[in-house]
Parts: C-alpha cells; structure tokens; sequence
C-alpha cells in the first residue's frame, strides 16, 4: 500500500491510501479521487517525506472518545445555529447567494450535480463529514 498526500484545486490538503502508483493514476484518471471537503475531483499529489517507523509509542486510540464528544459538540453547534432545509439546499444556497433571500446558516442535503451548479455560481458551501452531520429534525406531518 502506499499512501499519498494529495490536494484539491481549492487547496485542501489530505491523505489517501493505495494499492500502487498506478492504481492511484487509473482512479485520478477517471475522476475516482474527491476531496472530502468539498467532493473536488481535480486531485493532485503533494510533496511527501517517506514515513519512517518511530520508536516512541503513540497515544492510545482513547482519543477516539475525545474525537466523539467533539463530534457530538460540533452536531449540536449546528443544529442549534442553523436552519435545516433538507432537500432545498441547493435552492437556498443559490436564492441567498444572489441576494434573493436573507443570508443565514443552513445545512441540509444536495445531489452531486447540485452540489457542482452550486461550485460553478461561486456559492460557498461545503459538505459536511459524515461525523459532523446533525440527524435531521423529524418532521411533524
């Protein structure tokens, strides 16, 4: 396995895992790498020190509780700060971004190609990681 650090054309910066070197080319080739930040596809590799072994332990994975509370933390940020609006974002997004509607914070879902519209009009929107991402509310009929 080899593992690469790689970078979006917005600039942000991650680590990915594969088989090999051409493995990595064939699914950049085909648009199979995306940036989990922004789901990106124009990918490319950074400049990375090859990984040497360390004698010093590393933390216990205890930090995996730690990682949870925050996460939980970060769902309850949002919930409590933000407007859901499910299936509308891509919607909202746009109509607050040419001014035809009141700028607010709001989360919720998109499609893949709505998401790209919303990257092509300039409209600053980001996903949100998986561990970050509030339940949505349940609806009342």
């Amino acid at each position: 396995m080899i593992r690469y650090a790689l970078v979006c054309s917005f600039g942000h910066e991650f680590e990915a895992w594969f088989s090999s070197s051409a493995d990595y080319d064939v699914q950049n080739e085909k648009k199979l790498i995306a940036c989990p930040l922004c789901e990106d596809h124009s990918i490319s590799k950074q400049i990375m020190a090859p990984s040497v072994k360390s004698t010093k332990k590393k933390p216990a994975l205890s930090d995996a509780k730690a990682f949870a509370a925050f996460a939980g933390k970060v769902r309850e940020k949002i919930r409590d700060t933000h407007d859901y609006v499910g299936d509308k974002f891509a919607d909202e997004a746009l109509a607050m971004h040419r001014g035809e509607k009141d700028e607010k914070p709001i989360y919720g879902e998109t499609t893949t190609q709505e998401a790209e519209a919303l990257k092509d009009e300039g409209v600053p929107a980001a996903p949100l990681p998986p561990a970050f991402a509030p339940t949505p509310p349940k609806k009342l009929n």
